[in-house]
């Protein structure tokens, strides 16, 4: 989510739009020819405003340039009640100037009209107010910004009963019929179904595992039991992935909770669904970095006197263009990459602080994907060790290439993609 702002929107404007939109329905406009069970579009957070391969992808999945028209919610954000800078354009970050901020982006982007939904959680009525199903009804793709997962749950779901306000069906149903939805960080984890992530750092959630619910403490891995919106079934979400060290994390609650696939996205890029819930679906990758598949259909997981372990997971991590088949669970690299073949003979980098630990100043974003991939890069070994940089105890990561480990690259040297490298998360006695 931007925290700082170019766009000249004041509080008192946003208080205005707000009650005009839910006064009366926005005009309606044709929509696109329609795509069996729609597209979706998960974007692991931290989107620039100049990726123009997402942006343009969205807008076009919408309708076009000149055609669509995309209804922004931000009620991940706070309202602007309790936001201190809401009555600075430059600096503010609530529902309100967020929602103004991406209807601009998106008309920059080539929209023919961009609109904020006013939901907040100070404004849960309107999301069951038929004039904002209207206006919903009149858009043909959605956007949902970042921020905190458990606002969305509160504003656009009916409490304990978790089933939809009108507007989410209403979404909902323009999803079926083969509208986009895009979103973004907390906008992405909401598209999830049962067991959505809460929060939680890697190294806790290995040490002490998760719990239901929503914490205090950041560090706890903690998740929805009812999930999300449910949009994405295909396995968890998680986002932030390479530059928070969430590769842990994913892989505990994926394991704790029964599921066997976990797509973690890293920032300034996405996951595209296409025909999204149907046979037809598929995956592909866009934006800057990659994505982490976590399959754990085979995987056996063990506590013992020093801590919680498994092993026989299966990593991938897919980049820009790959595509995945969720039903076969296999990937196809995309156009121009080609199989790398280790030749090298330097040995993988040692790596003390695999997760990124917010208190190693001196840490490496993508840590995890880095050794994975120096070590389907080099034939001077077939498996590398990384561990945490936290103790008491620190964890022991394996990476083990197989028979059927693949990686392709573009530059004949390094690997862009890769599947099937062999995992083993275990705690190292004192």
């Amino acid at each position: 989510m931007p925290t700082h702002r170019t766009l000249r929107v004041t509080t008192a404007l946003a208080a205005a739009c707000l009650l005009a939109l839910t006064a009366a329905p926005a005009a309606s406009a044709a929509s696109p020819r329609p795509v069996a069970g729609g597209t979706l579009i998960l974007v692991g957070g931290g989107l620039k405003d100049g990726n123009a391969e997402i942006y343009g992808e969205i807008v076009a999945r919408a309708g076009g340039a000149g055609r669509a028209r995309i209804g922004v919610l931000t009620a991940a954000s706070v309202p602007p009640s309790q936001d201190p800078d809401a009555n600075d354009p430059a600096n503010c970050s609530n529902s309100a100037c967020n929602g103004a901020y991406y209807a601009d982006l998106f008309k920059r982007y080539g929209a023919s009209d961009a609109q904020w939904v006013p939901i907040d959680i100070e404004h849960v009525d309107a999301a069951d107010s038929d004039a904002v199903v209207a206006q919903v009804d009149s858009m043909t793709g959605f956007f949902f910004g970042g921020g905190d997962q458990y606002r969305y749950v509160t504003s656009l779901l009916h409490g304990a009963s978790h089933t939809d306000s009108k507007v989410l069906a209403a979404i909902r149903a323009k999803l079926a019929a083969g509208a986009v939805v895009a979103g973004s960080s907390a906008g992405a984890q909401i598209a999830a179904g049962r067991d959505m992530v809460t929060g939680g750092d890697s190294y806790q959630a290995l040490r002490d595992g998760s719990a239901p619910g929503y914490f205090d403490d950041a560090g706890k891995l903690g998740y929805l039991p009812e999930g999300g919106f449910g949009f994405f079934g295909a396995g968890l979400i998680d986002t932030h992935t390479g530059t928070n060290g969430r590769e842990g994390r994913a892989l505990r609650l994926a394991a704790d909770t029964g599921h066997d696939r976990v797509f973690a996205l890293d920032e300034d890029t996405a996951v595209e669904v296409e025909h999204t819930g149907t046979r037809q679906e598929t995956l592909r990758v866009l934006g800057t970095h990659g994505v982490s598949i976590l399959d754990l259909r085979r995987a056996r997981t063990h506590a013992g006197p020093t801590g919680w372990s498994v092993d026989h997971v299966r990593y991938g991590y897919l980049t820009d263009g790959d595509r995945y088949d969720p039903r076969t669970w296999q990937a196809r690299p995309a156009d121009g990459k080609s199989p790398l073949r280790p030749t090298g003979t330097a040995p993988v980098p040692a790596n003390t602080d695999v997760f990124y630990s917010v208190d190693n100043a001196d840490g490496v974003p993508y840590s995890f994907s880095g050794t994975a991939r120096a070590l389907t890069a080099t034939a001077a070994q077939r498996s590398a060790t990384a561990t945490t940089f936290e103790s008491g105890p620190a964890f022991r990561v394996t990476f083990t290439r197989t028979g059927a480990t693949r990686a392709w690259t573009r530059d004949g040297l390094g690997a862009a993609s890769l599947t099937q490298l062999e995992l083993a998360v275990a705690p190292i006695a004192p």
